[in-house]
């Protein structure tokens, strides 16, 4: 078992790469100011949209979250537009408009509580929205008239969507990935799901959700090599209206999907302790 990194050590290296001035842009022959050549770029669309028997858009195949097609993580010589999934001044995504009583639960929140709410973290699957909002990894979509699933790289979770029209359990269980029904907007899939675990957060800054939540995706495939996925959340307890993501890009890759487990308990058993040590220190401390 490899050695794990205490984690007020981990804490204190986020904060000293959080508070570092950016270093300026160099090009790839070391000098300021010159263009620079990118080994790897943006992939291109490819060739039309691959269809079902039925006509519909066909999703199948491993895509990734990034512009690359390839995977960008660590490595030198990346356009920056082909890491990222969309472009912030072309199809800006707003800040969500928290209830004040959220808002203020997420700004009370410690460091550490906000360590806790990530799936890398936790252990926990990190749910709908999020496995669209904050996934690095890659996804293998396999699609067929009738049948939509989702087979996730991270934690090896996996999700099935039927869409042949039937109608979800008249009692549901909350799930990570809530319970969902889809249907076609033209070429776009429509997925709409409700009833999700309590556990799950929308994304890592300690956004959290009610029993309320509404979430809709919307996926099209433009071309070969391009899928977009844009979701909306709706959440009336949560958040004063609707919150809708840029349309984000994941691209095709003949990458392999990894197995990948997560196994850092060491670290959140860490963790839970020091949160426990918080709240005693609260409670010592109220008058």
């Amino acid at each position: 078992m490899k050695p794990t990194v205490p984690v007020h050590l981990v804490l204190a290296a986020i904060l000293v790469a959080v508070l570092a001035p950016p270093a300026p842009a160099v090009a790839q022959d070391g000098q300021l100011g010159e263009e620079t050549e990118y080994a790897i770029t943006v992939i291109p669309p490819g060739g039309p949209t691959p269809r079902l028997a039925d006509g519909k858009p066909d999703f199948t195949g491993l895509w990734l979250p990034n512009s690359a097609g390839q995977g960008v993580s660590g490595r030198f010589g990346v356009d920056p537009a082909a890491r990222r999934q969309f472009d912030p001044e072309l199809t800006p995504e707003e800040p969500p408009s928290f209830q004040p009583w959220a808002a203020e639960r997420i700004a009370a929140m410690t460091p550490i509580e906000l360590e806790l709410s990530k799936s890398s973290v936790n252990c926990l699957p990190r749910g709908v929205p999020a496995i669209w909002l904050q996934n690095p990894y890659g996804t293998m979509l396999v699609h067929k008239p009738g049948l939509f699933a989702q087979l996730y790289e991270v934690l090896n979770n996996f999700r099935v969507i039927y869409t042949d029209g039937r109608p979800v359990p008249e009692y549901p269980e909350p799930l990570f990935h809530g319970n969902s029904t889809a249907r076609w907007d033209g070429d776009t899939l429509v997925v709409e799901s409700t009833d999700f675990d309590e556990r799950t957060y929308i994304l890592p800054n300690g956004w959290f959700h009610s029993d309320s939540l509404r979430v809709i995706e919307r996926y099209s495939r433009p071309s070969m090599n391009w899928l977009i996925v844009e979701v909306t959340v709706d959440d009336p307890e949560v958040l004063t209206e609707p919150w809708t993501s840029a349309p984000r890009r994941w691209t095709l890759t003949t990458d392999p999907i990894n197995e990948f487990y997560c196994t850092n308990n060491r670290d959140l058993e860490e963790l839970e302790r020091l949160r426990e040590l918080e709240e005693a220190s609260r409670t010592d401390s109220a008058p």
